[in-house]
């Protein structure tokens, strides 16, 4: 039996204004809407989706942890990573964060690239939701000394004149809108959401387009056999596009991205016939993702083979992919580890610095589940990929 509370009065008002919106949509657009457009809206509609609205989203209080949010030691090891291709660059480069959270990364990688002497001349925050954008503000006007925090600005879209730099997003991609694909008779369905008799979210499968049906037999093609009747998972044909989009006017530097989910051959495996979709509310995996919509998140694995076809594809070199264990290890976990613990007030502290560590890197807990992939143009990651190379499996 489930121990997940059940939503208070105003969160269950909230949901049932955002479920209207839908139901509204569905209505407008002929009675069922891409499973992507339904995704869309749980988490981005404005003023009332899971990222748009006001509910604590990261750590204890919210509804899952992100790697930043446990402590210092991610963050200083990204910048460990990033800090000689800042320094390649040179007085121009730029440090662009994708989705920033809570601000605890920002604020540490800044603190960690002073410390490097590798600062980037601007540090810039692209985050659509306006609730999370006060909240990093009114962290790092806490927490950063003027000298870093006149380095922040905040971004309504991606930078669209020339520069250059790193470009950072830790768990973006998986909560891209995705679609969802099955097969039927050999041919390929797209995931829609409709209601039943009673005005329930239900699910539809419809013809695809041509974009996701080549998609799909992209993928077919590359695994080598045609997927099973009745296979559904998800796909993210618009990733190369995204990321065309994300990096603006970007003319050299790199591109480093941490999320969960596997290379091709292990995301379509046949056993895992309903895919990787799921949604998270207080730290609970929700099996029904149409249940309380703006008050959990909803969620992908990512295809770590098609995130490289589109970096690839984007003019950039493959610069690594490792498990981010691997990553973190390699690029100094250990020795900033060390250097926290030396600055701990009390044994308490000092737990918690162990138990950060062992959360990012034990298999069992975000070691493997998780990966690190880079791209590069015109610059060197270093050694940052060096520790546990997985692209063999790509």
């Amino acid at each position: 039996m489930s121990t997940l509370p059940p939503p208070d009065d105003a969160a269950r008002a909230h949901s049932e204004r955002l479920r209207a919106l839908i139901r509204e949509r569905i209505a407008a657009e002929g009675g069922a809407i891409p499973f992507s457009r339904f995704m869309e809206l749980c988490l981005y509609a404005p003023g009332l989706g899971y990222y748009s609205a006001g509910a604590t989203k990261f750590g204890s209080a919210g509804d899952f942890v992100t790697a930043p949010e446990l402590g210092p030691l991610f963050a200083a090891c990204v910048a460990d990573a990033l800090a000689p291709v800042i320094r390649q660059i040179g007085p121009d480069a730029h440090f662009v964060e994708v989705g920033g959270g809570s601000g605890a990364f920002a604020e540490v990688v800044l603190k960690r690239l002073l410390a490097l002497d590798a600062l980037p001349t601007r540090y810039a925050i692209l985050e659509p939701s306006a609730d999370l954008r006060e909240r990093q503000q009114a962290r790092l006007r806490e927490r950063l000394n003027p000298l870093l925090g006149d380095l922040v600005e905040w971004l309504d879209g991606p930078p669209q004149a020339a520069w250059s730099g790193v470009l950072f997003a830790n768990e973006v991609l998986d909560a891209l809108p995705t679609p969802r694909f099955t097969l039927r008779d050999g041919e390929v369905f797209e995931e829609y959401v409709a209601l039943d008799a009673d005005g329930r979210f239900v699910r539809e499968d419809r013809p695809a387009d041509a974009l996701l049906a080549a998609a799909v037999r992209h993928v077919e093609r590359d695994l080598g056999a045609p997927f099973a009747d009745g296979y559904r998972s998800e796909l993210l044909p618009q990733l190369p596009y995204w990321l065309q989009a994300v990096i603006g006017g970007m003319r050299s530097g790199a591109l480093l991205f941490v999320d969960y989910g596997y290379a091709r051959r292990e995301y379509y495996q046949p056993q895992r016939s309903e895919g990787t979709l799921r949604a998270f509310r207080r730290h609970h995996v929700v099996a029904d993702v149409y249940d309380w919509p703006g008050l959990q998140d909803i969620t992908a694995s990512v295809d770590f083979t098609a995130l490289a076809e589109a970096g690839t594809g984007a003019g950039f070199d493959l610069a690594g992919y490792c498990s981010q264990a691997n990553f973190l290890l390699g690029n100094g976990l250990a020795e900033r580890l060390q250097e926290a613990e030396a600055k701990a007030r009390d044994e308490a502290a000092l737990q918690r610095l162990r138990h950060e560590a062992k959360q990012l890197t034990l298999p069992g807990a975000m070691g493997e589940r998780f990966q690190a992939m880079g791209f590069a143009r015109d610059v060197a990651f270093g050694a940052a990929f060096l520790a546990g190379d997985l692209t063999y499996r790509l």
